[in-house]
């Protein structure tokens, strides 16, 4: 069982007097606090750190952490350029580098994204799934490439990533297509369903997928994103979430969680709640922290630092009774 956090990448995750180079030393104190993650988002939507930008900054200086992106936006970058980035993170890192990636969602948050890159939104899903094959032709020494909307002649050698076969890239997204493609495709699974229910049946749809595509489900990492703000009791924990959301999406918490995964409450509510994901199969969870400043951000990853232990045993019990 993998803990992560989510990189307060964003200027609305900041105070009127916070450094945005604190930034490397929240990720080193996370490494420290016994996260097994550090990811950053990826938007042109709102300012922010880019998020190959932040990963690179934290190569060096961190050890045994993965670093991730959740989730990156192919389209925004050349895809030849971008295979190169990626693959320069991973050598710096030692291998330690995860790749998720994302098509965009239809209104604000994703279609003016492709405007903005000189992109169609049509046939988007088909793009996508084409640059990671393209990045993995890439990485494994291709010369060319020959897709249906990318091709390439002549390519020159590139840089070639830590690992043989590049990086882990997984996607994020819950439609019966984004599973479908998942299970077919893809080295594991990131979305946020609000319902565990619905991430546990989402997951038996990507291993079904992968089963008939002749892979193992093993193989396939299932993941969480997921919202987080420990407070003294669900009400207050909810008023600082809703400052929260407004703050990053401009829109109330009563919105925001129709669509994502949000837990809060006293530290035991919140184990509780991440507990109910862990039953439905998620091993690797990504938390955002819900706070608007890096004071406040460093508050919220101790007190989830502190729960580490508790969830890592409720899956090795998840676990242990499946195999049971």
């Amino acid at each position: 069982m993998d803990i992560g956090v989510l990189l307060p990448t964003g200027t609305a995750q900041w105070g009127p007097a916070d450094d945005p180079r604190e930034l490397v030393a929240f990720g080193r104190s996370a490494e420290r606090l016994g996260f097994s993650s550090l990811f950053a988002n990826d938007s042109l939507i709102s300012p922010r750190i880019e998020a190959l930008t932040m990963l690179a900054a934290l190569a060096p200086v961190t050890e045994t952490v993965t670093l991730g992106t959740a989730a990156l936006m192919p389209f925004l970058r050349r895809p030849i350029q971008a295979a190169q980035a990626l693959a320069s993170i991973d050598l710096l890192s030692g291998g330690r580098l995860t790749v998720t990636v994302g098509a965009g969602f239809p209104g604000r948050f994703g279609r003016p994204l492709y405007t903005l890159s000189e992109l169609p939104w049509e046939r988007r899903f088909a793009r996508l799934d084409e640059t990671v094959a393209l990045w993995r032709a890439l990485w494994d020494g291709a010369d060319a490439f020959h897709g249906e909307i990318l091709r390439f002649d002549d390519i020159p050698p590139t840089t070639r990533p830590h690992r043989t076969g590049g990086p882990p890239i997984w996607l994020g997204g819950a439609t019966p297509a984004a599973l479908a493609r998942t299970g077919r495709q893809y080295d594991g699974w990131l979305p946020y369903p609000p319902d565990p229910a619905d991430y546990a049946s989402g997951l038996r749809n990507v291993h079904k997928a992968a089963t008939e595509a002749g892979r193992e489900t093993e193989d396939i990492t299932p993941a969480l994103f997921v919202s987080v703000r420990i407070d003294n009791d669900i009400e207050s924990g909810r008023r600082a979430l809703d400052d929260y959301a407004r703050a990053a999406y401009g829109m109330p918490l009563e919105e925001l969680e129709k669509i994502q995964a949000v837990v809060t409450g006293s530290a035991d509510q919140v184990l509780e709640h991440l507990g109910r994901y862990v039953a439905a199969g998620a091993r690797h969870i990504v938390a955002r922290l819900g706070a608007l400043d890096l004071h406040s951000q460093h508050d919220q990853l101790e007190r989830i630092a502190d729960l580490i232990p508790c969830v890592q045993a409720a899956a090795d019990h998840a676990s242990t009774s499946e195999s049971s």
